[in-house]
């Protein structure tokens, strides 16, 4: 007993003796290279990631996992597909400061802010059981040009931060994307949905068999993305779809 008690102590300080060091290290780093708010560009606090306290606050945030069947991300996408659950984070509106976290994850190579979003995301939501009963997660994919020339999928970076949280698995290889034909930033909803049309490919059904599936993505703007990649998933038997994003741009 003696013995056992002594390597517990030897243990706890060891770890502490880490934990003290990391901490340290921690403070050096950001003494030398401060790190910035990606929302007000403000030196963020060691206890901080990605977003300031401040910030954290007053982001516009939806509450739409409170009601994750009659909100308006879910309405938006009845009559297209069939869908079990759907949330995002924040309300995105482009030049508002809060779309600095979608702008910075998607084009200044910070794949980090995905992970951090989706874990915040994950806390907030889970309390209200968004989560019961989903069996795993698939990260929108991107096309393989795009991916290069990004560095990685930011949709996917995201689901690594949520899977942190709830310890859900994350399908990243069941559905591709078979081709990027252009940035879909300017255009309307008509030609979204084209440019959308027949570019994802189901790759393993089996796999996702009667599974319910949470489908991620970084922003829904009108949902032509979203829709045609859950339709690709439906095509197995038994599958259920929910949605989750951080950003939501108001109509």
């Amino acid at each position: 007993m003696a013995l056992f008690l002594t390597f517990v102590c030897k243990t706890s300080i060891t770890y502490s003796s880490i934990m003290t060091t990391v901490s340290f290290w921690s403070r050096l780093l950001d003494l030398i290279s401060p790190r910035q708010c990606v929302v007000c560009g403000q030196r963020l606090a060691v206890s901080e990631e990605v977003i300031c306290s401040k910030c954290n606050l007053h982001l516009p945030r939806t509450g739409f996992q409170t009601d994750a069947l009659e909100n308006d991300m879910a309405k938006m996408l009845w009559g297209r597909i069939p869908v079990e659950r759907v949330a995002a984070l924040f309300y995105y509106e482009a030049h508002a400061a809060s779309a600095n976290i979608i702008y910075h994850l998607k084009y200044h190579d910070q794949p980090e802010i995905g992970r951090v979003m989706g874990r915040m995301a994950a806390r907030e939501f889970r309390d209200s059981g968004f989560f019961d009963g989903i069996d795993a997660i698939v990260p929108v994919p991107l096309a393989k040009n795009r991916q290069r020339q990004r560095g990685y999928n930011q949709s996917k970076e995201i689901a690594e931060g949520i899977g942190e949280v709830t310890g859900l698995p994350i399908y990243n290889k069941v559905v591709l994307r078979t081709g990027f034909k252009e940035s879909q930033t300017r255009m309307s909803r008509w030609d979204r949905n084209e440019n959308v049309a027949d570019v994802f490919q189901l790759t393993d059904g089996r796999r996702i068999s009667g599974k319910h599936l949470l489908l991620v993505d970084d922003v829904v703007t009108t949902g032509a993305t979203v829709v045609a990649c859950a339709r690709e998933l439906l095509k197995t038997e038994g599958v259920r779809v929910s949605v989750l994003s951080l950003g939501f741009v108001k109509h």
